[in-house]
């Protein structure tokens, strides 16, 4: 019987079928490559992150920058249609209201004369009362001083008590709508005395010469009754 000689047996790695382990060493080395490659490939991917965020964010600003710009233009072209559509109102009513100058004009003399009566009277006041409504302004006092702007002077005379160019007479009231003057108010006006301010100094001046002459005068009777005596 023969004895077998107890010893353990030494692992050995594994070798896949048909291979060597000369052929599991290079293996090992391209595995090694690899890894040590792996860091540069990660650089690279985020570099291109990074730029492609640029981009992204170049492109956002871009945009933003455009849609403020046409945000702005669109508030002007609102701002802009607001005021034409004023425009054209304001326009549109004091069209209205200057036909209908003419009849606020007959009641006005109606009024003076006495005439506003009856059914008539109701409806002139309802008339003026819609026209105050859309803004219609009735302007011109005697007594105020003349203005050319709002002022059209018809008649013109000279008057000793006043200083300046006075409107004494309204021959027809002006009319006007916020601040624009749909028709002047045509008055008579009325300008200082000319040479009211010289007439004064020059009557004193005479005075003074007359007074002169007349000293003069009594000297030369004194100087003459002298030379009887003796």
């Amino acid at each position: 019987m023969t004895e077998e000689t107890p010893g353990f047996d030494e692992q050995q790695p594994d070798v896949p079928s048909g291979a060597t382990s000369d052929d599991a060493e290079p293996k090992a080395a391209s595995s090694a490559k690899e890894e040590g490659a792996a860091p540069a490939g990660d650089a690279a991917q985020s570099a291109g992150l990074t730029a492609q965020l640029d981009q992204v964010r170049t492109a956002l600003g871009e945009r933003t920058a455009d849609l403020q710009r046409l945000q702005a233009e669109y508030q002007n072209y609102r701002r802009r249609v607001e005021r034409d559509r004023v425009a054209v109102r304001e326009i549109a009513i004091a069209n209205l209201l200057t036909e209908l100058l003419p009849v606020l004009d007959d009641i006005g003399r109606a009024r003076e004369h006495g005439e506003l009566v009856g059914g008539f009277k109701s409806v002139a006041e309802s008339l003026e009362t819609v026209a105050a409504k859309m803004g219609l302004q009735q302007f011109g006092k005697e007594g105020e001083p003349f203005d050319p702007t709002v002022h059209e002077a018809l008649m013109h005379s000279y008057a000793p008590d006043v200083t300046e160019t006075t409107c004494v007479a309204i021959l027809q009231p002006g009319y006007r709508i916020g601040e624009r003057t749909i028709r002047p108010a045509r008055v008579a006006v009325a300008e200082p005395q000319p040479g009211a301010q010289t007439v004064k100094p020059a009557e004193e001046s005479g005075k003074a010469k007359g007074d002169a002459q007349g000293e003069a005068g009594d000297a030369g009777e004194g100087k003459d009754s002298g030379p009887e005596e003796g």
